[in-house]
């Protein structure tokens, strides 16, 4: 698999942009969260799932994520369409599992989640929200990203896919309400900037 080549900069126009989320993002997150979530739940996540949301607790645990991250490796970041929260991405160091070694190219950090509210879709989001993820977390070391899809969401694989994203070999399978979820993880080796 071929590096990913280096990003550019969080950088953008007013009425585009992606920028590290603040405090009173917390339930603008939360609600693109719910959003998206609804919107993949046939394919990709077990109605139980679903019917347990609790957007005030969502609120808050993004808030805690936000202003207090357990280590200096986390982040969320969120993308904004003319003033407006439209989608977020969550990252931080990858957990090794039991059976896990560190990957040969370096350090690995785990992309937790990127979702974009399904309305505003296909006009770059999510591929910013990427885009920054990768520069912030190479300029801090890592040479290798890494993130866990649900095996039925065909969307996120062809969009990493198509940002040279690949499987890795991978599989897990999560309890989610009570139904299995099985995932799979797809990373890409990062570019050091030249």
């Amino acid at each position: 698999m071929d590096p990913l080549p280096p990003f550019p900069r969080l950088t953008g126009t007013a009425e585009v942009s992606v920028r590290p989320a603040v405090p009173a993002d917390a339930g603008d997150v939360a609600r693109v969260q719910e959003t998206a979530w609804r919107a993949m739940a046939e394919a990709a996540l077990p109605a139980a799932v679903l019917d347990a949301w609790d957007t005030a607790a969502a609120t808050e645990s993004w808030r805690s994520a936000i202003t207090s991250p357990p280590t200096p490796g986390h982040g969320v970041l969120v993308a904004v369409d003319d003033g407006r929260v439209v989608g977020f991405a969550a990252y931080g160091p990858a957990e090794l599992g039991p059976d896990d070694r560190p990957h040969p190219a370096g350090p690995t950090t785990e992309l937790a989640v990127l979702l974009v509210e399904p309305r505003w879709g296909r006009r770059g989001h999510g591929s910013r929200l990427l885009a920054a993820a990768a520069d912030l977390t190479r300029s801090t070391g890592t040479a290798r990203l890494q993130t866990w899809v649900a095996d039925a969401d065909t969307v996120t694989g062809r969009f990493l896919e198509s940002a040279g994203w690949d499987r890795d070999g991978w599989v897990r399978t999560l309890d989610a309400g009570g139904t299995p979820l099985r995932e799979v993880r797809w990373h890409a080796l990062l570019e050091e900037a030249g």
